[in-house]
């Protein structure tokens, strides 16, 4: 069995795999095109997709050179991390959510063949999706919700209020990442399954406008228990 790759968002922006593991880590650039820095812990390596190691927005990502630098690394799976915002109020800022389904027209990264390998069926990995979110489920504070719809934009903008509208008839949570990075990851052969962490509800559902601030907060609030559940997570699924 291969290595497991963390892959962090907005939410755990300053998380480090000491923070979970307890155990030395160093840094180190994957000699790939466009090759990040990753954390390298043994059994597991951690990629923050936004700090490489300036911050990097979400529309200027190469979520291909990250595919290829984790599976130089040794990797066969990902975890990753997404913050997002809830497109129902039935999806509060803390709610995480394990998607089963995404929706990315406009945020597709192109296939890097160019022949009829370029042909593919995206999506999670099911059976690394269930072992996820079952280990989530008997460690989180709140278990996840299981199943849901992701709808990526291109981003960094947040949406407009009549984008959320039309965005939510169709899926559940909304954000900037994960449909790209799963289609780059499943390219190279790495399972791929996501724990979305919804940090605050789209633009438009609260009772003003959203702000830059509202966001930061609720991202805020997010953290410790995020960082509790990887703390008992992670080692269990490097496994």
């Amino acid at each position: 069995m291969g290595r497991l790759a963390v892959v962090g968002g907005h939410t755990v922006l300053d998380f480090t795999l000491g923070d979970v593991l307890g155990t030395a880590s160093r840094e180190r650039r994957i000699p790939v095109p466009g090759g990040p820095v990753i954390v390298d812990a043994g059994s597991v390596v951690f990629l923050q997709r936004h700090q490489q190691p300036d911050y990097v927005p979400a529309n200027r990502l190469d979520h291909h050179a990250y595919a290829a630098a984790l599976t130089a690394a040794g990797c066969d799976r990902v975890l990753a991390v997404g913050s997002c915002g809830g497109l129902r109020p039935s999806l509060p800022t803390g709610t995480t959510l394990v998607p089963d389904d995404f929706i990315a027209f406009s945020a597709q990264p192109d296939s890097r063949f160019v022949d009829e390998r370029a042909l593919t069926v995206p999506g999670f990995t099911p059976e690394w999706r269930a072992r996820v979110l079952a280990s989530w489920t008997a460690h989180a504070p709140t278990p996840p919700v299981d199943g849901g719809v992701y709808w990526q934009t291109r981003g960094p903008r947040f949406e407009t209020p009549a984008e959320v509208r039309m965005i939510a008839a169709f899926a559940d949570v909304v954000g900037m990442t994960i449909g790209s990075e799963c289609v780059a990851c499943c390219e190279r052969g790495l399972a791929y399954a996501a724990v979305c962490v919804v940090d605050n509800l789209a633009n438009g559902l609260g009772e003003s406008r959203l702000t830059v601030e509202e966001f930061e907060t609720g991202k805020a609030a997010n953290v410790a228990a995020l960082t509790a559940t990887l703390r008992e997570v992670v080692p269990e699924l490097a496994r």
